[in-house]
C-alpha cells in the first residue's frame, strides 16, 4: 500500500465506520431480501419495513452512494453482489455474518481497542457465556467460515486419513466440509459448551452426526483425544497469547500419529508486516480477544511449528489478502 498523501484519504479511513453501519442497518431491515424479486419503490419499502419514508430514503440514498443498491425509474434494486450474497434465500447468503457477528459483536467490542492496546482484557469471548450471544456468534461464524472451508478443502489432501481433531472448531464449518469431501474421515470438535447445541444441529443438518463428535471445553485445558491423523486449528492461534499458541502446537504434536498433518488456517500479514490491510486489521481486532495475541506472519508461524517438531511446512493463500493456511507434517521420529 502506498503511503497516503491527501487529507481526503485520511477522511476516507476516519469515516469508514459510517459505511459499515449503513450496510448493517440495511441488513437489519432485511432490505436486500425484500428486493430479491425485483425493484420496489420508496413507499413500498417504507410500508414493509415500518420505517418513515423520509428516514428510509436517507438510508437508501446512502446505500446507492456506496454501490449496495441501484436506483431505477421510481424505485431501488439490489446491486449484483448484494443479490448474490445478502439475500436471505440465496445459497451463498453471507448477511448473518455481517449482521450478527461483525455489527453486533465485533463492531461493538472494537470501541475498546485503546484499552486492549494498553493491556486491559476486554473479554470478547465473555459473550460465549451467554447462551443467546453464543448462539448468534456461532451461527454467524458458521456462515462466514463456509467459503474459506470449501477453499481449504481443495488445498489439502486428506485422502487416506481417518481421524481429524478440530481444535476451537466452533460449529464445524471446516470439519463438516472436510468430512463431506473425504468419506473415510471421522472427526472430533473441541469448543465452548455454549456452542455445542448449534454445532450439533449443523452437524446433523450436514448428515454427518455419525462421523463427527463434539467435545465441550476449553482448547487450552480440555483433554485432547490421542491417535489423530490430522489436527486443525482455524482462527485460533491469532486470538491467544504467544505462550498459549506454543502450548497448543506442543499438544498437537503429542496427539498426532507419526506422519500426521497439522493444518493452521488464520489471519496472516506478509513477513515484512506491511500488509495487506484486511489481514492487518483482523489481527488488530484479535488484540481485543487477548492483548498478548501475536501478529501472525508465515515466517513467524513456520518457526513456531518448526520449534514444535514439525517438518515439510508449506503456506498457501486461502482468502487472498486475509487468511492463509500452513500445513506441516509430524515426522516418524523426532529429531534430537
Amino acid at each position: 500500500m502506498e503511503p497516503i498523501k491527501d487529507v481526503r484519504e485520511i477522511s476516507h479511513i476516519a469515516y469508514g465506520f459510517m459505511a459499515s453501519k449503513a450496510l448493517f442497518a440495511a441488513l437489519h431491515l432485511d432490505l436486500f431480501t425484500r428486493l430479491a424479486a425485483g425493484p420496489k419503490t420508496l413507499e413500498e419499502l417504507a410500508r414493509e419495513t415500518a420505517i418513515v419514508a423520509n428516514r428510509l430514503r436517507t438510508l437508501l440514498t446512502a446505500c446507492v452512494s456506496l454501490g449496495l443498491l441501484e436506483k431505477t425509474n421510481g424505485g431501488f434494486r439490489n446491486a449484483p453482489a448484494c443479490q448474490a450474497y445478502l439475500v436471505g434465500t440465496s445459497p451463498t447468503y453471507f448477511g448473518d455474518y455481517y449482521r450478527l457477528q461483525i455489527d453486533r459483536q465485533v463492531f461493538s467490542t472494537f470501541v475498546h481497542i485503546d484499552r486492549a492496546l494498553r493491556g486491559e482484557r476486554v473479554d470478547f469471548y465473555g459473550l460465549m457465556n451467554d447462551a443467546a450471544e453464543a448462539d448468534n456468534f456461532s451461527r454467524a461464524q458458521h456462515s462466514g467460515s463456509l467459503g474459506a472451508a470449501h477453499v481449504l478443502a481443495k488445498l489439502v489432501d486428506l485422502g487416506g486419513y481417518e481421524r481429524l481433531l478440530d481444535v476451537g472448531g466452533g460449529t464445524g464449518a471446516f470439519t463438516t466440509t472436510l468430512c463431506a469431501r473425504y468419506p473415510k474421515l471421522t472427526a472430533t470438535i473441541i469448543d465452548f459448551p455454549t456452542v455445542r447445541h448449534v454445532a450439533e444441529q449443523m452437524i446433523k443438518d450436514a448428515g454427518l452426526a455419525d462421523r463427527i463428535a463434539y467435545r465441550p471445553g476449553n482448547a487450552l485445558t480440555t483433554e485432547w483425544p490421542e491417535g489423530q491423523d490430522v489436527v486443525l486449528m482455524s482462527y485460533l492461534l491469532s486470538a491467544i497469547a504467544e505462550d498459549n499458541a506454543r502450548a497448543l502446537i506442543t499438544r498437537a504434536f503429542q496427539v498426532l500419529r507419526p506422519d500426521g498433518r497439522l493444518i493452521l488456517h488464520d489471519f496472516m500479514t506478509n513477513d515484512d508486516r506491511t500488509g495487506p490491510a484486511p489481514a492487518a486489521l483482523w489481527l488488530l481486532a484479535n488484540v481485543l480477544m487477548d492483548p498478548d495475541a501475536p501478529g501472525l506472519t508465515p515466517e513467524w508461524l513456520s518457526q513456531l511449528v518448526t520449534d514444535g517438531g514439525f517438518t515439510d511446512i508449506s503456506v498457501t493463500d486461502v482468502i487472498p489478502s486475509i487468511t492463509k493456511v500452513l500445513i506441516a507434517r509430524k515426522p516418524a521420529y523426532r529429531r534430537s
